[in-house]
């Protein structure tokens, strides 16, 4: 199996309420914004990450998103006001914080520490 792109969806129940708190998480607005139900961030070359306007899937989210400085990501989330919970943060093999949004859907920002990986 080859996978190309992904495109990973988080449903919120409102997505006119949710935008501002994913735009305060990403610092920065959507680079599309193709319905009345769907907002979408390009997070690098071939990874996008959507939110859809579905009350009956919301808050079951959990994404991992691997970054390669977690110190910098906490910073701007401090910086932003984004509240987050470190996970693991003596693991020889990764670093993480886990953030949630107002519905309950968790992202957790992950460095690899080990070289191994």
């Amino acid at each position: 199996m080859s996978i190309q792109e992904a495109f990973t969806s988080v449903a919120v129940s409102d997505l006119h309420a949710a935008l501002t708190w994913y735009e305060r998480l990403l610092g920065r607005q959507p680079d599309m914004i193709p319905n009345d139900n769907e907002a979408v961030w390009q997070l690098s070359g071939k990874a996008w990450l959507y939110i859809i306007g579905d009350a009956q899937r919301s808050g079951k989210t959990l994404i991992t998103l691997i970054v390669d400085n977690l110190d910098s990501h906490v910073a701007e989330f401090n910086e932003r006001g984004i509240s987050f919970e470190f996970v693991e943060k003596d693991s020889k093999i990764y670093r993480r914080v886990a953030v949630s949004d107002p519905e309950g859907n968790t992202f957790q920002f992950t460095e690899l520490t080990s070289k191994d990986n």
